[in-house]
């Protein structure tokens, strides 16, 4: 029995490892330049490792996006635990700079990726299954936020999740090229009256 779980762990360990070179890889890359060569690689491992628990390079991509969508959903309830309204609202707002600035190249992959996805329809609905998740956890936290502030939403919160992530998404690809282009407070304080918030 520890002889299995020490596997288990061994098994998992590896496929953070795994994960968290193919992150490296395909930033530096990009989605068409990475191959699971490289990434195996980058990681210290055989291509074989990395095929026998992803088994293709979307497979490998798809579980990244996964762990990233779980973990920016854990930074978003931690941003706002505890507080209310106004103050809950701007720690989400800025739970997610954070994120995006923390790795710049982050978007360009998951905009080559989409392009690319959207040409397959099979790639095209795991990818819509992914990103409904992503947008369902932000909803989630935008009611409690809401919530908390005793304010009722002008349109749905799912509608607002939808609209900030494509806000963050052009917002990031914007900024690759044009780094001042509209400072995070500006953002956040043309979003605040929109959303019902005021000061």
């Amino acid at each position: 029995m520890a002889t299995r779980l020490r596997r288990l762990e061994q098994v998992e360990q590896n496929r953070g490892r795994v994960l968290a070179a193919a992150q490296r890889v395909f930033i530096e890359r990009g989605y068409a330049g990475a191959s699971l060569e490289a990434i195996a690689d980058e990681a210290g491992f055989s291509k074989g490792v990395v095929y026998s628990q992803f088994g293709s390079k979307p497979d490998l991509f798809f579980a990244l996006l996964e762990q990233r969508v779980e973990q920016r959903a854990a930074n978003n309830r931690r941003a706002v635990a505890g507080l209310g309204g106004l103050e809950a609202f701007r720690a989400l707002l800025r739970a997610g700079n954070v994120d995006d600035e923390s790795e710049p190249g982050w978007q360009f992959v998951l905009t080559e990726f989409r392009a690319h996805a959207a040409r397959n329809p099979g790639l095209n609905h795991r990818y819509s299954e992914v990103h409904a998740r992503a947008v369902d956890n932000l909803a989630a936290v935008l009611a409690q936020v809401y919530g908390a502030a005793d304010l009722r939403p002008t349109i749905p919160t799912r509608s607002l999740a939808e609209l900030i992530f494509a806000t963050a998404t052009g917002l990031a690809l914007e900024r690759s090229a044009n780094p001042s282009a509209i400072p995070e407070h500006q953002i956040t304080e043309l979003l605040l009256p929109a959303l019902g918030f005021t000061r």
